[in-house]
């Protein structure tokens, strides 16, 4: 968020009373009876927990119930055993393809009950991204963030349709912008009566079909006053192929992590999958799922290191 939540310490938690054993640390309790809005508090002020980051974490695309609720269930429970305020993210369709045989979704609807139905089931908040104005309102009946993709987000009548829902808005910066057009996709949506903004990075195109990371962004955006993110999977994507398939450079996640942690970044965006080389979309630059809480653990390392 623009402005401070204003959170007291003792309104940042909020508990739930149960009759079930804890199998994990007081700390870690506590973030398991988290709330949806405790958690978007968390991440709208990170000045309330300085010691950690958060994370927007899931598929790149919403392939079915069990597929989502598993992976879901898997990040639920890393997040809580390291204190880390999760939101899971999943793309009810995928718009931005690279050919017609792409995979898009199952769709919309189906695909935003499955997201609507992990919110509720882990108590977690949920992203999505949409892609046309009329999609906002529909979207935000579902989940808790609305995402501006990276190529849209110069888009005013998008941006100022996901402000009017009142969601969190998400605002990924295009590949071919520098950092400081950000600050006019921001002040849209505050003009539009919603100061609840994040700022993502994903990186920059260099010459055809691949990306860069300047580290230099993540300041640059966290000078304009909301939490930033990095996008610590699509910025490794090495898109339009020839083959017709997006490719990617996953054995760099996580010296991209590090360093965004390093600098400054407020939370992770990352792309996950139990079985990456057989994901339906986006699985050439995704994080193995097996491989996301070692990588979380270092990465709060060098947090705490700072």
């Amino acid at each position: 968020m623009v402005k401070s939540s204003g959170l007291k310490p003792k309104e940042t938690f909020k508990f739930f009373i149960t009759d079930k054993p804890c199998p994990i640390s007081f700390i870690g309790c506590i973030f398991a009876t988290m709330d949806k809005q405790h958690t978007l508090n968390q991440v709208l002020d990170p000045g309330i927990n300085p010691e950690v980051f958060f994370i927007l974490a899931g598929p790149c695309a919403i392939e079915g119930e069990q597929m989502a609720m598993d992976i879901a269930g898997s990040i639920h429970e890393i997040s809580v055993r390291l204190n880390l305020p999760f939101i899971f993210k999943g793309s009810y369709r995928k718009a931005n393809r690279t050919s017609l045989s792409s995979f898009t979704g199952i769709g919309d609807l189906k695909a935003l009950e499955i997201l609507q139905k992990v919110g509720k089931e882990f108590n977690v908040p949920v992203v999505t991204d949409i892609h046309e104005s009329h999609e906002a309102e529909m979207a935000a009946e579902y989940v808790d963030v609305l995402q501006i993709p990276a190529f849209l987000f110069r888009q005013t009548d998008l941006l100022v349709a996901a402000a009017k829902t009142n969601k969190v808005v998400n605002i990924k910066k295009g590949q071919f912008a520098a950092a400081n057009a950000m600050k006019f996709a921001m002040q849209k949506v505050l003009d539009s009566g919603n100061s609840k903004v994040l700022l993502t990075d994903r990186g920059n195109m260099y010459g055809y079909n691949d990306l860069i990371v300047d580290m230099r962004n993540i300041p640059e955006m966290k000078s304009m006053g909301a939490p930033v993110i990095m996008d610590i999977t699509h910025s490794l994507q090495q898109p339009n192929q020839g083959s017709g398939v997006t490719g990617g450079k996953p054995e760099l996640i996580e010296t991209i992590a590090k360093a965004a942690i390093a600098v400054g970044a407020d939370g992770l965006f990352v792309e996950t999958h139990p079985d990456p080389a057989n994901a339906k979309s986006d699985g050439a630059n995704m994080l193995n799922l097996n491989a996301l809480e070692p990588l979380l653990n270092k990465l709060l390392k060098i947090k705490k290191a700072l």
